[in-house]
């Protein structure tokens, strides 16, 4: 088993070590990796992230510790970079933690029992779950809901705790004496030594994190957003430099909304509430235009059109219109008392053909079609590499827009309106 130097103290950023293992490569573990007799490097675990470094051999390149893992016997394994040379068991290497990434794992790993402990004092919300990402962290607690009022007040108890700056200890007790101690959550692995971690007076958990030395160090905590998971509320929270990097963010994404809006920053929510409504009745009126236009096209194509075998066939092809409408004016076509036929397409990409007809019970008694639109227009794609599909009423599907250009698509149509006037 490997020892674990960063247990005793996490401002470990250098050491020295030998090589214990040199893991050989194979199809199922294709990545180089070592085993080290001891490392400062933490492996991913208990919802905190790996270090990165390096190790130096006497004599040769730095090797870039791109991953650290655990493995099932406890050792510690360090996935290198594809090195030029691999060291040998036994060779001495000196270890370098990555001092920016092992500082920002301290701050959100501390600031994350921080604020567990915040939900507990003031609302007897337990964390079941913690995540640490490259971006942001998150912790899962153990209710049906959080109110926008319980996040603020757990957030600023939170930060008063940061800004009190209490000491961050770590101690070993037995699991015996830590079960008299009362600590936040007791791990459910059954081993004879605990690692604590202590904030004074305020917070003590079991954990093999990384943690800051004082509460101070943490920087400060901002809760983001929260959203519904199995497991009750998810809360996504940064501290730190991570803290002031996305505040820097969401402020800089608020001061170009501001502008765009010719608003203060305060008013941003008010001006977007006000475009949403406004966005709703455009669309709405837009629908509605729409759909009176593809009525008086639909009316006029009827008109123009004479029957035939008691039944009209309308042929359309529109360059400027989507296939939302081409569906629209073929609806509008066959919702009629006078049987008809509706071959439309639309050439807007992507390209498609509608294929319609007046169905049985609308064409009030009079003779109705024996056509297949589903049939026809899978039979019309074919020709052209489309694919598409529907009912005996009602089918669509889309033309290869590589064909479309050399494409004739109205004589398409008409050959097709031809087979069913047969």
């Amino acid at each position: 088993m490997t020892k674990r130097l960063y247990y005793d103290s996490s401002e470990i950023r250098e050491f020295d070590s030998v090589v214990e293992v040199v893991a050989p490569l194979s199809p199922e573990h294709p990545r180089p990796a070592i085993i080290l007799r001891e490392t400062a490097f933490y492996p991913t675990s208990g919802g905190q992230v790996h270090d990165t470094g390096w190790l130096s051999l006497e004599g040769a390149d730095r090797l870039r510790v791109a991953e650290v893992a655990e493995a099932e016997d406890g050792s510690i394994v360090h996935y290198l970079e594809a090195p030029a040379k691999l060291p040998l068991p036994g060779d001495k290497v000196h270890g370098s933690i990555d001092p920016d990434r092992r500082r920002d794992h301290m701050q959100q790993h501390t600031g994350q029992h921080v604020l567990s402990a915040a939900f507990i004092e003031l609302y007897q919300m337990a964390t079941v779950s913690f995540h640490m990402g490259e971006d942001y962290c998150s912790i899962d607690l153990a209710t049906p809901s959080v109110s926008p009022a319980q996040i603020a007040a757990a957030e600023t108890r939170a930060n008063h705790l940061v800004w009190e700056n209490r000491p961050v200890r770590i101690r070993y007790v037995s699991r015996v004496e830590a079960e008299k101690l009362g600590l936040r959550k007791l791990p459910p692995t059954e081993r004879d030594e605990l690692r604590l971690v202590e904030i004074a007076d305020f917070d003590l958990s079991a954990c093999g994190g990384t943690h800051v030395s004082a509460s101070g160090q943490i920087g400060s905590i901002l809760l983001r957003k929260t959203e519904k998971v199995r497991q009750g509320i998810r809360v996504e929270f940064v501290c730190g430099e991570r803290a002031v990097r996305m505040a820097r963010h969401d402020y800089s994404a608020l001061s170009e909304a501001a502008a765009l809006f010719s608003a203060q920053l305060g008013d941003v929510p008010e001006q977007i509430r006000k475009s949403l409504e406004e966005s709703k009745v455009l669309r709405k009126q837009k629908e509605d235009s729409l759909d009176e236009l593809a009525e008086l096209m639909a009316s006029a194509a009827l008109q123009s059109q004479p029957e035939t075998n008691g039944r009209k066939v309308v042929v359309r092809v529109f360059p400027d219109r989507d296939i939302a409408f081409a569906k629209l004016f073929a609806q509008k076509v066959t919702r009629v008392a006078t049987p008809a036929i509706a071959l439309v397409a639309s050439t807007v990409d992507p390209p498609g053909l509608v294929f319609a007809q007046t169905p049985a019970q609308i064409s009030s008694g009079a003779p109705g079609s024996t056509a297949d639109m589903g049939a026809l227009l899978k039979q019309v794609l074919s020709s052209v590499g489309g694919r598409g599909g529907g009912s005996r009423d009602f089918a669509q599907g889309g033309l290869p827009a590589s064909s479309t250009a050399n494409l004739n698509v109205e004589q398409l149509l008409r050959e097709a309106a031809g087979t069913i006037e047969a």
